[in-house]
């Protein structure tokens, strides 16, 4: 499954260098345009990997981070950074994952396994 999504997750990094690039280069109309592919395929790794709920967990928080990160680039580009106490909300949903897989969820894959 893994090597199946990794071309995707690189083509993924490559979409989300060029959206960031975009945001601090102030290149409104690509940093958008690329707001699609960067979410699109930052979905479709999470969805290929739902049955395997370590890489599950940590992509679901990469699309909440990606989300994040897009709603503060826009906020930046057309609202004078009025956004960015919404984009907090998606990170640390993002991070709330994360800590809730290793606090409950990888514990429970390690008893399983044994």
């Amino acid at each position: 499954m893994i090597n199946s999504v990794r071309k995707f997750e690189n083509l993924h990094i490559a979409c989300w260098l060029i959206k960031d690039t975009c945001w601090v280069m102030d290149i409104r109309v690509l940093g958008i345009i690329m707001i699609f592919p960067t979410l699109f395929l930052a979905f479709y790794i999470t969805y290929k990997c739902r049955t395997q709920l370590a890489e599950f967990y940590h992509n679901l928080a990469v699309c909440f981070w990606i989300m994040g990160n897009t709603i503060w680039m826009v906020g930046e580009f057309f609202f004078d950074d009025a956004f960015r106490p919404y984009s907090i909300g998606f990170f640390l949903v993002g991070i709330l994952l994360i800590v809730y897989f290793y606090l409950f969820v990888s514990k429970k894959l390690k008893l399983i396994s044994k």
